[in-house]
């Protein structure tokens, strides 16, 4: 039996924590748009252990912001996320008296910021960052969101969830491009190898569909880490630390948790020593990468560059 956590079942996401660029900047003064009063939409609610299971019920169908506060400290978040006009909800948390919660969270200080998306959890920031930098990462997860099928809305002005149930939420039907949805399906069943195929079908008709990219390399992700072994797989990397096979099998491990440095730095540290068709692997797979985490991902601005010393 593989060791190896299975992907997220997230129609084309391998970890959302990974995608998502997270802004783990420290709390700068309060921004204009920021309130720690409750939005008068209704969109903002609070949550605890023991109503959890009717928020993660509602984010079946709208993306749910998970805010963490403590006693002394305010959420912050209510103005920005009712600014989007239903196409997400605030649920706030008490940290200290909802342990289990910040249990499943991870979460070890607040302010913490994280969502759910179709159940799952996506880990987002840590602190406050800056108004410009939330708003980019909640652009980022509406639009994770509607990759996986979750693009539901909220009206506003209603009661929409007290504690998550009897939200009003009204589908937001949006045709998927030709063979994304087989290969959603496919992802969603452990068929990864159909997902891969129907990826590749989608850019043979629109090569610059850049969703089926990123999709074939999540895809192919998940086809190398299906039925793997995380201990065997890092164990023969620590033999063979100079091995291009190794260090690219403990890179996919890597990024599948979402840990791009760890991956980045592995393989862009081993290449000047490999011969061209091993670059030539690496370089591929650092490619695969990049469209895993995002383009405007900074840490694959920084790895790219690096590559692009390497090479030239």
């Amino acid at each position: 039996m593989s060791n190896v956590p299975p992907g997220p079942n997230l129609r084309g996401a391998v970890d959302l924590s990974a995608l998502v660029r997270r802004a783990n900047a420290p709390k700068p003064a309060p921004g204009a748009e920021r309130a720690a009063a409750s939005s008068p939409s209704g969109l903002v609610f609070p949550a605890d252990d023991a109503s959890f299971d009717s928020v993660i019920e509602l984010s079946t169908r709208v993306p749910v912001v998970v805010e963490f506060y403590a006693p002394g400290l305010e959420p912050a978040l209510a103005a920005i996320v009712s600014s989007y006009g239903g196409k997400l909800v605030l649920a706030t948390v008490d940290g200290s008296t909802s342990p289990q919660l910040a249990q499943a969270f991870q979460v070890r200080e607040v302010p913490a910021v994280a969502a759910l998306v179709g159940g799952r959890p996506v880990n987002l920031f840590v602190g406050m960052p800056a108004d410009t930098e939330i708003r980019q990462v909640f652009d980022e997860l509406l639009a994770l969101a509607v990759q996986n099928g979750v693009a539901g809305t909220v009206p506003v002005g209603e009661d929409a969830a007290s504690t998550g149930e009897g939200a009003n939420v009204e589908p937001v039907d949006e045709p998927l491009p030709p063979h994304h949805q087989e290969a959603y399906d496919a992802i969603a069943s452990g068929d990864y190898a159909g997902a891969v195929a129907q990826y590749k079908l989608a850019i043979s008709q629109n090569p610059r569909d850049a969703l089926a990219v990123a999709g074939l390399a999540q895809a192919s992700l998940l086809l190398r880490l299906d039925g793997a072994d995380a201990g065997a797989i890092r164990a023969a990397a620590a033999a063979s630390p100079r091995d291009a096979d190794a260090a690219l099998a403990v890179a996919d491990l890597d990024v599948s948790g979402g840990h791009l440095d760890d991956a980045f730095e592995r393989l862009l540290e081993l290449f000047t020593s490999l011969d061209q068709p091993q670059k030539d692997a690496v370089r591929a797979r650092l490619l695969e990468y990049f469209e895993v985490a995002g383009a405007d991902d900074p840490r694959v601005l920084s790895a790219r560059r690096r590559l692009t010393n390497l090479l030239y």
